[in-house]
């Protein structure tokens, strides 16, 4: 009975909330920028259990075992070289690599021994294969040193031993108790060479510390990212807030058979792979008829509402006979639209990925796309994307020369980014290509997908009630977005043109390394980090150009100089 009376209110609590977002109230919903700083916290907890688990086997193996990571062995062995300091075995000290106090001998020698973060990155690098430990790295080595200059002839006879190379050395005076001098040596050597160095540097008694400093070129610590469009199928980790069996509020939360439809299509996200064919979805009369709801309303509000890129590119789909009121799309009709226009195609997504995942795949002129609809109490308004969101607030634009290269710049800016960046991108998407306004003839008119595909919200946007600021990247991306009620601010951009200019000022800023391009012709992210790839990207460039001047003489004609 208590079960049958929870299932009662859960389905009266869905009623009542399908009446209050009747128009597209915002109730509380997804977005990337709320899943960006969740992913954050995760990656954070994840690393965190990575160290200590590093550590652990660190502390197991004590300072006489060798180290093994993953199985691989990077061990000094019994003919390593050692600090040749005077002292004998059994004066080692156990180093706290990270938190000691240098001055504390005494608790020093009782505590475990640590790996850094950058040790632990280190060594991931090394064990990768054979070929890894013995890449070449440049790192620099922080030393505590007791016993003054004397201790440098030591340090760089040890670096000797190692086949070390240094390339800066200096020091100054330490101003911590009981450590005369601190010395700053920048090395080149094999991976596994510098391992073992910083292990028999801590086995002397002659430094109170010695740190590895974080490097640039430590090629683990930049994010993985794909390179070729087929390396988006590892790329579908979904995040699983307020989906319809978690939720309470979600609309589907008490529909056991809306539940079981999306689990159905989702599958099928999850088996595509890259290259196959979008699968078609047979959707119900109840699916059908809740797009021609909204459809239909749609096509009321875009001539006063709709920017003239969105209403120029809605209509080819209509004449392409895509967009009809009475049926859904299929994605590989749409996609293949796509493809004719931008170059951008479509690939089916189980729900809202990941922001790293989704902003990467913009990079290769893909757009994730979901195939489930919104519960068909809830018309005008879903709690997540759905296939209505991505078509009719989404698609029109793509179709867009302007827009989609906007869109692709942001992905591509997303790559290999730091957790903060990619925060900070998703907000930055989240105020353009989710809730983007911009100027039409001295009017506002509405480029946001989340506005174009959402009644309530389009109608506060365009009335006297929310803030209207200028564009500007960098105050965007930190501005505190609303995910339970109307945005209190809307971004209102000059022209997509004006946009990409400022969001391309603003992206070189990124603390990024390394530069990228995408060729279209390999549907390859080309990382330009090396002379010879400049090169040809040049030639390739003036080839363009000359055609390109070519072009401008012919038109011109005797007229040109």
């Amino acid at each position: 009975m208590a079960v049958a009376a929870a299932q009662k209110n859960r389905e009266m609590f869905a009623i009542k909330k399908s009446y209050s977002i009747e128009n597209g109230y915002p109730s509380r919903r997804r977005s990337l920028v709320d899943d960006a700083r969740f992913e954050t916290l995760v990656v954070k907890q994840t690393k965190q259990s990575v160290l200590e688990e590093a550590r652990a086997r660190a502390n197991d193996s004590g300072l006489e075992s060798d180290f093994i990571q993953d199985g691989v062995h990077i061990g000094n062995g019994d003919n390593s070289p050692t600090v040749e300091d005077g002292t004998q075995q059994d004066e080692t000290k156990n180093g706290h690599l990270a938190d000691a106090d240098i001055g504390d001998d005494d608790a020093k020698g009782d505590e475990d021994y640590t790996l850094t973060e950058e040790e632990v990155i280190l060594q991931n690098a090394a064990s990768e294969s054979s070929e890894a430990e013995q890449a070449l790295q440049q790192a620099a080595l922080l030393l505590h040193m007791r016993d003054g200059m004397g201790s440098l002839a030591r340090i760089l006879k040890t670096i000797d031993n190692y086949k070390g190379c240094v390339q800066h050395l200096e020091t100054r005076p330490s101003q911590v108790t009981g450590v005369q001098f601190d010395a700053l040596v920048k090395v080149s050597m094999t991976r596994i060479n510098l391992i073992q160095l910083i292990r028999s540097l801590r086995q002397s008694t002659a430094f109170a510390g010695v740190n590895l400093l974080t490097e640039n070129n430590i090629s683990s610590k930049t994010p993985w990212f794909p390179r070729h469009a087929s390396d988006l199928d590892n790329c579908n980790h979904l995040m699983t807030k307020y989906e319809p069996e978690l939720d309470m509020n979600h609309p589907g939360f008490a529909d056991k058979d809306y539940r079981e439809r999306r689990k159905q299509i989702a599958e099928i996200a999850f088996a595509y792979k890259y290259g196959d064919p979008i699968p078609s979805i047979a959707y119900t009369e109840i699916e059908n008829g809740t797009w021609q709801r909204v459809f239909n309303t749609v096509l009321d509000l875009m001539p006063k509402h709709a920017c003239r890129e969105y209403k120029a590119a809605f209509e080819k789909l209509q004449a392409a006979d895509i967009f009809v009121p009475h049926r859904i799309p299929q994605l590989e009709d749409v996609s293949s639209f796509l493809r004719k226009h931008t170059g951008f195609t479509l690939r089916p997504a189980a729900g809202l990925l990941t922001a790293r995942d989704f902003l990467a795949s913009l990079a290769f002129r893909v757009f994730q796309s979901t195939q489930y609809v919104r519960h068909n109490n809830s018309p005008f308004h879903t709690p997540e994307p759905d296939c209505i969101h991505e078509l009719l607030g989404h698609i029109p634009l793509l179709a867009d020369p302007s827009f989609a290269q906007f869109s692709q710049e942001i992905g591509l800016a997303s790559l290999g980014a730091s957790d903060s960046e990619i925060e900070k991108l998703s907000t930055v998407y989240w105020f353009t290509v989710e809730f983007g306004l911009c100027k039409e003839n001295q009017q506002l008119k509405a480029y946001g997908a989340a506005l174009l595909s959402s009644i309530g919200e389009l109608l506060h946007a365009l009335s006297d009630k929310p803030e209207l600021r200028p564009f500007e990247p960098a105050s965007a991306s930190v501005q505190p977005y609303q995910d339970q009620e109307y945005q209190p601010i809307y971004y209102v951009a000059e022209t997509f043109e004006d946009a990409k200019d400022k969001f391309r000022r603003w992206v070189s800023t990124m603390s990024r390394p390394f530069e990228v391009r995408f060729n279209p012709h390999t549907e390859r992210v080309e990382v330009l980090d090396s002379v010879d790839k400049l090169e040809t990207l040049i030639w390739q460039l003036n080839t363009e150009m000359l055609h390109l001047t070519n072009a401008v003489k012919k038109l011109k004609g005797s007229h040109f100089e």
